[in-house]
């Protein structure tokens, strides 16, 4: 549909806003519409099994269909109760014992008992199981035993203390997913899933829509809305008009230039909130020049972080430019690490030390969705390659469907690409462990996508999560930020604000500093 129809066509919109409801079967049973929020999002999901994603764009799909142990407080990254409402913890720091709320019922009426539970983490525990990534990389080197010695208790046994594992237990990976379900659909789980949350999978049509509704029997109290529907709509623009006019009522990935516009909208309201995230330059250190130190140090010397920051973030007020892979916003962040300077008389000294003075050619992939991290993908790749351009590299833009970039990325396909990651947990761990660890650059599963492989690195990474002591990790996520500046295998770029905009309907929503999106207190006000 053309920008100049939706402009001029509110009316027809609001027809079609209408025809749409009727489709994914919003009228109640009296007769009445009901109360019906279609969110619109960049992209689709690629798999709907928690355990099985590795993107934001399945993650806030699956977080309002399944249920973790532990979930953070609302606004916040404090573990709180989900499916456990208490649990203890040994003297020795290794052994957890969690007591579960008990009557909870999977939606397709399995119990949600300490042996389905045992059955998620077996079922990625086991090797022969799947690829997991984040269990991988989160749960597998710690996690030794998991009992269910009775219905309401589940006992966790660790090999070593491990201070990350309860905020980890609230990873949208450790959604508790129906072992029927597991079992009826095999492989094609991640079409079907069936949780316990406060809402349930109705359909999915792929590149059109997600329907979910209210789970009637949530042990939290049925949903205000009957309905919840994921709509992909790629182009940020067309995201906003379509939100005006009614046809979605609400929205992420904003346009930094729009926001005044939004704020300016009788009908509409943006929410805003510190961001917990880090949009960058991965640089394959497993391919040549990008395996030589003077190369990747030239190339953040050429980088103009400050004017992409400018075009990108409405002037710099929506983002910050980055010089560490993880936020000022989480403890541990060390800001005596002095950022590479612009400086393209630089970037080509280093360059000709490295033996390229007349510097070389490369391909660049482009991130093909709107995140919060970086908003405009094709536009950030072709400043980067403007940039380049200064220097004498030469670089080819290209991309890939969302889905298909990932994986690409996770095979180490890439010789240079934008990316970024948005926090899990508030933790400096979810960010260094994941994007540095060699852990986390395994081919086919990596996080890593520098495939930057430092023994120092790991040796300190898993010293801070033997310690409960903050002052004491803090002290050694310095010193492996301190590392990673002096590699370089990545070049941080942004870190960004949230922003989100919603009808003025909508109530009830809040957000998160993670990014997920939980509507189950969300409601919709019509006017009188």
């Amino acid at each position: 549909m053309h920008t100049r129809f939706l402009r001029r066509s509110g009316f027809c919109l609001a027809a079609l806003g209408m025809a749409f409801c009727l489709l994914t079967g919003c009228a109640s049973r009296e007769g009445h519409f009901g109360k019906v929020l279609v969110f619109g999002k960049a992209k689709d999901a690629v798999k709907l099994d928690p355990a099985q994603i590795d993107d934001s764009e399945s993650s806030v799909v699956t977080e309002n269909i399944f249920e973790t142990l532990v979930r953070f407080k609302p606004g916040t990254t404090i573990p709180e109760p989900d499916l456990a409402t208490d649990w203890a913890i040994s003297p020795d720091g290794r052994r957890y014992t969690f007591h579960l709320r008990r009557g909870v019922r999977f939606h397709d009426g399995t119990p949600c008992d300490a042996a389905a539970i045992k059955f998620n983490f077996d079922r990625q525990r086991d090797p022969h199981g799947g690829t997991f990534e984040y269990w991988l990389n989160f749960f597998a080197p710690d996690v030794q035993r998991v009992e269910a010695p009775k219905s309401d208790t589940l006992v966790v046994s660790l090999k070593q203390p491990d201070a990350t594992f309860l905020s980890n237990l609230c990873l949208f990976s450790m959604g508790i997913v129906s072992p029927t379900a597991v079992r009826k659909y095999g492989p094609d789980i991640v079409r079907h899933p069936v949780g316990t949350g406060p809402f349930k999978f109705d359909v999915w049509v792929p590149g059109q829509k997600i329907i979910l509704d209210a789970n009637a029997d949530y042990w939290g109290g049925r949903p205000k809305l009957d309905k919840l529907v994921f709509k992909p709509i790629p182009e940020n623009s067309v995201r906003l008009l379509e939100l005006e006019n009614g046809v979605i009522q609400g929205m992420n990935g904003i346009n930094p230039d729009d926001v005044a516009r939004i704020e300016g909208h009788p009908a509409l309201k943006l929410l805003t909130g510190s961001g917990m995230n880090v949009g960058y330059l991965a640089l394959n250190v497993e391919k040549k020049p990008f395996d030589n130190l003077l190369v990747r140090r030239a190339i953040a010397h050429a980088l103009d972080k400050e004017a992409m920051v400018k075009a990108f973030f409405a002037n710099g007020t929506l983002g910050q430019a980055a010089k560490n892979p993880m936020p000022p916003s989480i403890w541990g962040y060390d800001d005596a690490v002095k950022d590479y300077a612009y400086d393209p008389a630089e970037a080509r000294r280093l360059l000709a030390q490295a033996g390229y003075p007349h510097g070389f050619k490369m391909t660049l992939w482009a991130l093909p969705v709107a995140r919060p991290y970086m908003p405009q993908g094709q536009r950030t790749a072709e400043a980067i390659q403007a940039d380049l351009a200064r220097v004498g590299i030469e670089a080819k833009i290209t991309s890939y469907e969302w889905g298909t970039y990932l994986d690409k990325l996770a095979n180490g396909e890439h010789e240079a690409a934008l990316i970024g990651w948005s926090g899990d947990n508030g933790d400096p761990d979810n960010f260094l462990y994941t994007l540095l660890d060699p852990d986390g650059a395994r081919k086919g599963s990596a996080t890593n996508f520098s495939f930057y492989c430092n023994a120092q690195v790991h040796t300190l990474l898993a010293a801070a999560r033997r310690t409960s002591d903050r002052a004491e990790r803090s002290a050694l996520y310095r010193q492996v930020q301190e590392i990673a500046h002096r590699d370089e295998p990545m070049v941080p770029l942004f870190h960004s604000r949230q922003i989100l905009a919603f009808q003025r309907g909508v109530t009830g929503f809040t957000l998160s500093p993670t990014g997920d999106l939980d509507f189950r207190d969300v409601d919709l006000v019509k006017k009188r």
